[in-house]
Parts: structure tokens; sequence; C-alpha cells
């Protein structure tokens, strides 16, 4: 029988031995219209780098991303899960999974869909259930601004996910209501926030901003970093 092989924990860029006990899991939304200039998966794709880039800088597991998303009813824009079904059948068997393969005591949500935002409320059972610590980080969605506006094409355009040839085309609101949510007249109706972020988008436009886009990246990764070094100190 071969014995039991010493893992060297401490090698590499890690912030400590102890990062190898923490996850970070992208959520987003893979079947979500974003326009003509960004794909229906961006929210996925900006998720995505910012977990796999804080498991770049800090040695945390990247457990990659969730599959599935959820949605508040009034947002219809995309295809989405009720939240009792994600939760049920895709993040806890997720976590389960994970926490069994890699040896893992936390795990950070690194979220990059507002829609998943009553994944929240499941926090307490969930880490109950899987005897898990599990954090939510939404940072990138509290300072990306309107659905489909600069923020999220700005950094599209900083992860070169956007199609400039179409950038005349994003804010055609007929064809593309999702943009900024000003054609999604009942999810205006039902939340002001919606509806102050369409009212922005009508009266200022859209634009690329690089600088705007690296710097929403680079805040939402300094925040996610702080939730991992929170989680060290933990141990």
């Amino acid at each position: 029988m071969i014995g039991m092989i010493k893992l060297h924990y401490s090698s590499g860029n890690v912030l400590s031995p102890d990062v190898h006990k923490i996850g970070v899991l992208a959520i987003g939304s893979h079947l979500e219209n974003h326009g003509a200039a960004l794909p229906i998966d961006t929210d996925s794709k900006i998720a995505s780098y910012l977990a796999l880039e804080t498991s770049f800088r800090t040695g945390a597991k990247f457990m990659g991303i969730l599959y599935a998303a959820t949605e508040y009813d009034y947002v219809k824009h995309g295809i989405h899960l009720s939240p009792d079904v994600l939760i049920e059948k895709e993040l806890i068997p997720t976590l389960k999974k994970a926490k069994n393969s890699l040896n893992l005591e936390a795990v950070v949500l690194v979220n990059g869909h507002g829609g998943n935002v009553p994944i929240k409320d499941y926090m307490g059972d969930m880490e109950r259930e899987l005897g898990l610590q599990v954090v939510f980080n939404n940072k990138i969605v509290e300072i990306e601004g309107p659905h489909a506006g600069t923020g999220e094409l700005s950094m599209g355009a900083v992860l070169g996910i956007i199609d400039e040839s179409r950038l005349d085309e994003h804010c055609k609101f007929d064809n593309y209501p999702e943009v900024g949510m000003v054609g999604l007249h009942e999810a205006r109706k039902a939340s002001a926030g919606i509806d102050e972020g369409a009212c922005k988008v009508e009266e200022e436009g859209i634009c690329v901003d690089i600088k705007l886009g690296r710097t929403l990246l680079e805040t939402a990764l300094e925040d996610i970093i702080k939730d991992v070094k929170m989680l060290i100190n933990k141990e």
C-alpha cells in the first residue's frame, strides 16, 4: 500500500497554508440577455474572472462556477430557477461535493448576478446542513450600475467579451429592452432602484470606459480578497 503523501501547503503564492481550507465559487447567470454588445453569460464570465483572480492572488481553492442562477419574478430577461430549486438542487450539492473532495471549511460565493441576491436568505440553513461557513460577496453587483450599462460594458471591454461593432445597436431599447432594464416595465414598476437606473440610462446613455472597467474589477477583487483574509484569521 502506498503511504499517505504529505502535501506542501505552504508552497506557492499563498497568503497562508490555511488558505487551502477556503474555496472560491463563482455564481452568475449563463442565460440572460445583455443587449447587442455583451454575451448572454456576461455575469458568469465576470464572476468567474473575479473568483479565479482571487484564487491566483490568495491561493484559495478555485471551485469554478455554479451552472444555474435565480432571478426575481418581475425581472424577465433570461432563463432562471426558483431560489428553492437553485439552493436544493444546485448549490448545496455543489458545495457538499467540494467540501468532501477538497477538505474545505469555508467558501466565498462570488456573485456577478443581481438576481442571485435571494440566496442570502438561505445562508444560515445552508451552513447548518453543510457544516461549512459560507460568505456571499456581492460587491460587483453593488457597484456596477444598471444592467448591461456602462459598468458592465466597460468591464466587458477590459475582459475582451464585448462586440464593439454592435455598440451603436446596444441602446436600441425596442430590440434590447433589458439594457438598463429600460423596457422591462414590470421590473421598473416593482423596484424603485431598477427604475432609477433605467431613467439614468435613458437620460445619459451608455459608453465604454476602460478606466472605469478596471476600477470596478479591482474594487471587487479587493473586497473578495478581504473576505478570504477574514476567513483565514478565523481559523
